[in-house]
C-alpha cells in the first residue's frame, strides 16, 4: 500500500509542533508514571527553542513524542502538518525521514564513512537523489560550519566540536521542517559548545530553520529564543530570551517550588 508523503505547504507563521492535550503515561496502578499530563503547546516555524526542566521532568518524553519516535497516551500531535497520533510506523518513519533531523549527544556518525559521506547518509538511506541545487547547499552548509576542509576526514580524524558539526551539516542537509537536538553540546568542552551554539543559532535566524533543543544547562538555553520549563511532564514556564544567570534563578525556584 502506498504511503502518504507528509509534505504540506506551511504558512511561515505556523507552528511545526502543534501538542493539544498530550498525556503520555508509562506501566499501571500504583507503579504509573505520568511522563507528560496534558500538554498543549506549538513549536513555530523558525524558532529556536530550548526544552529545560529537572531529571525526570519529562522533557525527553516530550522530545520523543514530538519526533513521533514515542506514542502519546492521548491528545494530539502534530509534526510539519501531519497528525502524528494517528499515524502507523510506517508513516512515521517517512515522516521524520522528510521532515525531521536529529543531532544527539553522541554526534551518531559512521565511524567509516567521512564526513562527507556522513553528510550524505540520509539521502542514501532514503534513496534520494542529490542534484546540483542540493549539493550546492550541502557546500554552502559545510563552508559556514568551517568544515570545508575537513569533508574527507573520518569522524576518529575530527574533534568532538568538528564531528557535532558535521552532524549538524547531516541534520541541515536535507532542509527538514524541525531539527530535534538532544543535549547537543554534552560531550564538549565549553569553547566547542559556544561554537555549536551559535551554529544553531544561526540555522534558526539566517536559514528559518526550527530548532527544538533539549537542555539541562542555562548557558545553552541563553541562546534559545524561547524557553519552555517541565516540570512534572507540565509546561509550568514559557519564555523569551534570558540570561544564563536568569535560567539559573527561574530553574532553582521551580526547584524550591517542587520541594
Amino acid at each position: 500500500m502506498n504511503q502518504p508523503t507528509y509534505s504540506p505547504p506551511l504558512q511561515p507563521d505556523s507552528a511545526v509542533v502543534r501538542f493539544r492535550g498530550v498525556t503520555r503515561t508509562y506501566g499501571t496502578g500504583a507503579g504509573q508514571v505520568r511522563a507528560l499530563d496534558g500538554i498543549s503547546v506549538d513549536i513555530q516555524r523558525g524558532a529556536f527553542t530550548a526544552i529545560m526542566g529537572p531529571s525526570g521532568s519529562g522533557k525527553s518524553t516530550f522530545m520523543n513524542v514530538a519526533a513521533g519516535l514515542d506514542d502519546p497516551t492521548s491528545g494530539e500531535v502534530w509534526v510539519a502538518g501531519a497528525p502524528v497520533h494517528t499515524m502507523t510506523d510506517d508513516q512515521r518513519t517517512l515522516l521524520r525521514r522528510e521532515h525531521v533531523g536529529f543531532v544527539f549527544q553522541s554526534f551518531n556518525l559512521v565511524p567509516t564513512l567521512t564526513a562527507y559521506e556522513n553528510v550524505l547518509l540520509p539521502f542514501e538511506l532514503a534513496g534520494r537523489r542529490v542534484d546540483a541545487e542540493r549539493t550546492a547547499w550541502i557546500q554552502q552548509i559545510i563552508a559556514t560550519l568551517g568544515l570545508t576542509d575537513r569533508v574527507g576526514h573520518r569522524p576518529s580524524e575530527l574533534s568532538g566540536g568538528q564531528q557535532q558539526r558535521v552532524a549538524i551539516a547531516r541534520a541541515l542537509a536535507a532542509t527538514p521542517q524541525i531539527i530535534f537536538a538532544d543535549e547537543p553540546t554534552g560531550n564538549l568542552d565549553s569553547r566547542s559548545s559556544r561554537e555549536v551554539l551559535s551554529l544553531l543559532g544561526t540555522a534558526a535566524r539566517d536559514y528559518g530553520q526550527t530548532i527544538a533543543m533539549v537542555s539541562h544547562d542555562p548557558v545553552a538555553a541563553s541562546y534559545a529564543d524561547r524557553i519552555l520549563v517541565i516540570a512534572d511532564g507540565r509546561i509550568v514556564g514559557d519564555h523569551g530570551r534570558m540570561s544564563p544567570q536568569e535560567i539559573s534563578h527561574l530553574l532553582i525556584s521551580f526547584e524550591e517550588q517542587v520541594a
